[in-house]
């Protein structure tokens, strides 16, 4: 591309979409998958990835100690979510400059209409 595209985190709808994506392929069970998507306003697709990811592995380390399959559950993903933070914050705090004083071409009012919105502005 000879453009830079803007693309902000997703919204919940698609955060759930997300969460859901990255679990189902994984044994889990009794998953809120609507708590989660509440709780990671800011992340980025990959933030959610890594949220799956590290649930998974502490499924995993839950099994080895059982002897026995232990599916991703509620506890280990608000685990999980303690430790992972949203990465876009640093970019938006970045960007946030950019939109305040290069903008006036208006190339960057999509970012000033998200960062209203999001109360960074």
């Amino acid at each position: 591309l000879d453009r830079m595209v803007l693309v902000l985190p997703p919204d919940k709808p698609a955060r759930l979409k997300l969460i859901e994506r990255h679990l189902a392929s994984r044994p889990h069970e009794k998953i809120d998958f609507q708590w989660l998507a509440d709780k990671t306003e800011g992340f980025s697709g990959a933030d959610l990835a890594h949220l799956a990811d590290s649930a998974a592995e502490l499924a995993m380390e839950a099994s080895l100690k059982a002897d026995a399959a232990v599916p991703i559950q509620m506890n280990f993903c608000k685990q999980a979510l303690k430790e992972i933070k949203p990465s876009t914050r640093a970019w938006l705090d970045t960007a946030r400059n950019f939109a305040l004083f290069a903008n006036e071409g208006g190339q960057y009012d999509d970012l000033v209409q998200y960062l209203r919105q999001q109360r960074m502005l």
